[in-house]
């Protein structure tokens, strides 16, 4: 079969909520993005984006490959990089996560962190001026086609497949926005009345995964047109629902995905009928270090 680890990035289950929805005309499924290899949905773009370079002679082997990340994108491209026999700098705040930081060095990537005052965007800022340093090739998945085209090839596709054609409402924290992107793309063009509900924090709420980003770090990906309505959820919010959706559920997720169930319960007791599916990006064990998961 010759298959490898990359061939096993997507077709990932869609499962129905059991208890957090009490509006029996509405059904809400998760998609369960943990399931890929790397953990994430950040596996999908990861592998096109770097699989695309490396076709159009972006990029060869004895490239190296710098990126900016908050996490999940960051091991998803130290996993495919490390299959592919790529070399790769990653650049975090210091404040992420210990198993996130692990994972990328487990997979042989080399991990720069930078101050957790600056935030991603000095991450970002960092690993700009890395590559006009030179001798660097930079991805950029904030403004990569490749990252939500990633989404319109497998993600949308796959959706539309597993709810045969029903789905009436897609919810997905945004981040990069490119899950939202060529999701929302892909759906608009089978049915134009399906709703596109994108995810922010609201003022001052610290979830790692979304973000309300400032405009001169807004991803030039981003489409504003492709979201129908933007949801804010606040910290507590986004809390309570990843610790429900272990609970209830059964599904064991990080706070950006509880951010998304939050907003999807809301729009789910508001609509008179509907199947509304809601991303869950990741899975909860790689924040077991940070207080997400403590009983207060």
């Amino acid at each position: 079969m010759n298959r490898t680890v990359l061939d096993l990035i997507g077709n990932t289950p869609l499962v129905r909520a059991q208890k957090l929805v009490e509006n029996p005309a509405v059904e809400l499924y998760f998609k369960l993005e943990g399931q890929n290899p790397g953990g994430s949905v950040k596996d999908r773009p990861a592998y096109n984006m770097i699989k695309k370079a490396l076709e159009r002679g972006n990029i060869t082997r004895e490239t190296k490959l710098i990126e900016a990340t908050s996490g999940n994108t960051g091991i998803a491209l130290a996993m495919v990089a490390r299959l592919l026999q790529l070399n790769i700098e990653l650049v975090m705040p210091e404040n992420s996560t210990a198993e996130r930081v692990q994972t990328m060095r487990a997979y042989g990537a080399k991990v720069i962190l930078t101050s957790a005052e600056g935030g991603i965007e000095g991450s970002r800022d960092f690993a700009e001026a890395r590559m006009k340093e030179g001798n660097y090739f930079m991805l950029n998945q904030f403004g990569n086609d490749d990252n939500w085209q990633a989404h319109y090839a497998t993600t949308g596709p796959e959706i539309w497949r597993d709810t045969n054609n029903k789905i009436t409402h897609f919810v997905s924290s945004m981040g990069t926005t490119g899950t939202i992107m060529g999701t929302s793309t892909f759906l608009k063009e089978q049915d134009k009345n399906v709703q596109i509900v994108g995810v922010q924090p609201g003022d001052d709420a610290r979830i790692p995964g979304i973000r309300k980003w400032p405009k001169e770090y807004l991803p030039s990906i981003f489409d504003e047109s492709k979201v129908d309505r933007v949801m804010e959820v606040n910290e507590q919010e986004a809390r309570t629902m990843t610790a429900r959706l272990a609970e209830e559920e059964g599904i064991f997720a990080g706070m950006s995905s509880g951010g998304a169930a939050a907003a999807a319960v809301k729009l789910c007791s508001e609509l008179e009928s509907g199947v509304v599916v809601s991303i869950v990006c990741d899975r909860g064990d790689r924040y077991l270090s940070s207080d997400l998961f403590e009983k207060k």
